[in-house]
């Protein structure tokens, strides 16, 4: 087990930084989705962010083939953690605003515990058991007008669970394996894995794709760059100073901040259902984490940090 380094003042800002740009990214994928194809905008967000992280990786020389056994668990994190979460996520905001959407998304935490319990036989505790509780309450409080109303809510709403709940699978699947190449030369494969999948799904669903407008463009340049490969390696860099339970911590910040930014640019309603929502998850999650078992020091990329508290 590698003790991270100590937490300098550029690594504080820099987890700042990270929590702002997760939070920006909802209402602009929102803002995407609303001219561009969901799945297409999935799509094409990863083949942006591909690109450059390929562009980054082979500028600090560590470009590499991934080894057989690294290939197969990041095949799996491509398609769970990035093609399904994007593609799910990306559907439910044609239908739901982004700050329940960015809430219920980030419930991943949640799911973690009771599959790591299952499948890995990891020791659930009284204390994290207590906060999966909690955090599904929070999540069946935001939900619950939605159930009252069924049609397309429900459906948005389910798939945004189910995003979640791929991302959690994603973690719990790769959580052990030591990996021989770095987080951050496996980011890129895993993005182009992530954007391979969705395309050909892309073409089935939603058709070839057409010309993208200004609002389009201006959505995937954010999202892209900034809110997926920049991002990514942003959290790879904090997990180098702060412990995985630390970065979790710092990113209960992003719904609350999404939410907010979404009411300021896009209008949201904030009901007080919601807002109890938000405060029972972030209080289940925080449960859930503080007891959450240590990982490798090489295991899957980022997983140790990001993947407990999905962005964008």
């Amino acid at each position: 087990m590698i003790v991270p380094a100590p937490a300098t003042r550029r690594h504080r800002l820099l987890l700042g930084v990270l929590v702002v740009i997760w939070a920006i990214s909802w209402p602009v994928i929102k803002w995407g989705v609303a001219t561009v194809p969901p799945l297409w905008f999935g799509c094409l967000r990863y083949v942006v962010a591909t690109v450059c992280l390929f562009a980054f990786v082979a500028a600090r020389g560590d470009l590499a083939l991934p080894s057989w056994s690294d290939l197969r668990l990041v095949s799996m994190s491509g398609a769970m953690q990035m093609g399904a979460f994007s593609a799910l996520t990306g559907v439910a905001l044609t239908i739901v605003p982004p700050g329940r959407a960015s809430v219920l998304a980030f419930s991943t935490p949640l799911w973690v515990v009771p599959l790591a319990a299952w499948r890995l036989r990891e020791r659930m505790s009284k204390r994290a058991l207590l906060g999966v509780g909690i955090g599904l309450l929070g999540v069946l409080t935001i939900a619950a007008p939605a159930l009252q109303r069924g049609g397309r809510q429900v459906a948005a709403y389910a798939m945004l669970l189910a995003a979640s709940a791929a991302w959690a699978i994603s973690i719990v699947v790769v959580r052990g394996h030591r990996f021989a190449a770095s987080p951050l030369a496996l980011a890129p494969w895993q993005m182009l894995i992530a954007a391979a999948l969705l395309c050909p799904v892309a073409i089935i669903v939603e058709g070839r794709p057409h010309a993208i407008g200004a609002r389009g463009i201006a959505s995937l340049a954010y999202v892209g760059p900034v809110a997926t490969a920049f991002a990514y390696w942003a959290v790879v860099e904090a997990g180098r100073a702060f412990r995985a339970t630390t970065i979790s911590m710092a990113l209960l910040a992003t719904p609350g901040l999404g939410l907010l930014i979404s009411a300021l640019t896009l209008h949201e309603t904030v009901t007080t259902p919601l807002v109890a929502g938000i405060i029972l998850v972030a209080a289940g999650i925080r449960l859930a984490v503080t007891d959450a078992p240590r990982m490798p020091s090489r295991a899957a990329p980022a997983l140790d940090s990001a993947a407990r508290s999905p962005g964008g």
